[in-house]
């Protein structure tokens, strides 16, 4: 019997759960671990709550979940309750699937100031993810502005444009939909350091912003290329640019009528925040497109902010004891291989790059160079001897059949027109298995 740890229980973490079976069929055991006692990562709290249909992939993996060999092992701090040369003993090849959970950076003079954020947690914040539930933005200003160009600065975007009629049918936490809709803010300013040909938006979401009932995406037509320019670009971004050409051709008499501006700033590099305690501008520098990067011209000008949240990009956080690339932001590792016996995938193999399903083909390359390196089953403990190491430190394991009991009363607690009521809270979580 070979027996597998995999740590972090999202998308790579199932994926790859699903291509041992595949590969070993009953002969695997496999175990996930994770720090929440709920399960999905990415799905549950990176994905944003009004984009339920995602969501629905988690049905794939509870399938994967409810076998006879595969465990959900929630509650379970790996790097403090046990370490991963512990699990290394136990296991015959231990799976780091830890996503990349940490910002990026900004790195800007000013980015100390009160109500800057960085994407992953402001979207924790109305996703529920425990740590950030607490974070309590003021949307009492009127300007925010949001850092960055690919999907996660337009999810932010649309989730402070929304109404609350738009947002039915969500999983957006309660106390973030409260605060939302008490919001002041009447201009929403995407920047980005290059231009609409650089963005990394898809054409599916970057369309969303112009269904928005109370605004009306604004883009500045002289910003945009020639218009047989775009026939040199990839299908996808054609489209999105597509979308951007729509926006800039909106009528300023259709505009007149919407309560809130969303604007698209490009060829515009933030170089520093301003204001005393909290934010209240954002430094920006004019830039132009040379051989694919943007480079300052030195033309400097401010832009109002109450609100900043920086999209830039995500780290992976390091874990003692396992190599990590800094410059890279995620462990250090040769096509998914770390150290003998120990191996990493998805986002914490490749950087935050790539959509959900293409963790599938990465669960399933680093199960190939398992059996390669592991041809023959091993003879170490496993599920058994993790379980004694548990007992013996008292830890708290939440089971897969204990994280149904929780989603069963987040959904007895939601309101009429959501699906859940996420706990934000891992003493309510625990407590929720017990009623």
């Amino acid at each position: 019997m070979r027996h597998i740890a995999i740590v972090g229980s999202g998308p790579a973490g199932y994926y790859t759960a699903e291509a041992a079976q595949k590969q070993w069929g009953d002969d695997v055991n496999i175990d996930i671990f994770d720090m929440l006692p709920v399960p999905y990562g990415l799905i549950r709290f990176g994905v944003a709550p009004d984009h339920q249909s995602i969501k629905g992939v988690t049905r794939r993996y509870e399938q994967t979940a409810l076998s006879e060999n595969v465990r959900f092992v929630g509650n379970i701090k790996v790097g403090q309750d046990v370490s991963v040369a512990e699990l290394q003993e136990l296991y015959d090849a231990v799976i780091l699937a830890t996503g990349a959970p940490r910002d990026r950076a900004i790195d800007l003079p000013g980015d100390h100031l009160g109500n800057v954020f960085g994407s992953a947690g402001f979207v924790g914040w109305y996703n529920g993810h425990p740590e950030f539930a607490s974070l309590n933005p003021d949307l009492t200003g009127q300007t925010a502005v949001v850092i960055g160009m690919g999907n996660v600065a337009l999810d932010v975007t649309r989730i402070l444009a929304k109404t609350r009629d738009e947002f039915a049918g969500s999983d957006i936490v309660g106390h973030a939909l409260d605060t939302l809709m008490g919001s002041n803010i009447q201009r929403i300013v995407i920047l980005g350091r290059r231009g609409p040909h650089q963005i990394m938006m898809t054409p599916k979401e970057l369309g969303e912003l112009g269904h928005l009932s109370r605004a009306a995406p604004r883009v500045d037509p002289h910003d945009l290329p020639e218009l047989d320019e775009d026939a040199m670009l990839e299908p996808g971004i054609r489209k999105s640019v597509t979308h951007l050409r729509s926006f800039a051709a909106i009528p300023e008499s259709h505009r007149a009528d919407l309560p809130l501006e969303v604007e698209f700033d490009f060829f515009a590099a933030p170089r520093g925040l301003i204001g005393e305690g909290n934010v209240r501008a954002i430094s920006v520098e004019r830039t132009r497109i040379e051989v694919g990067r943007a480079v300052g011209t030195g033309e400097f000008y401010e832009i109002p902010a109450d609100l900043v949240v920086s999209c830039i990009g995500y780290q992976t956080s390091p874990i003692a004891g396992v190599p990590f690339d800094e410059r890279a932001g995620r462990f250090a590792n040769d096509q998914g291989r770390i150290l003998p016996g120990l191996y990493c995938v998805g986002w914490a193999r490749r950087g935050p790059s790539g959509t959900i399903g293409t963790n599938r083909p990465d669960g399933f390359g680093v199960i190939e160079l398992i059996a390669q390196d592991m041809p023959q089953a091993g003879r170490k403990a496993g599920r058994p001897g993790f379980d004694a190491l548990a007992a013996e430190r008292s830890l708290d394991i939440v089971t897969f059949r204990d994280w149904k009991r929780i989603e069963e009363a987040e959904q007895a607690r939601a309101r009429d027109d959501a699906p859940r009521e996420k706990f934000v809270d891992v003493g309510d979580m625990i407590r929720a298995i017990g009623q």
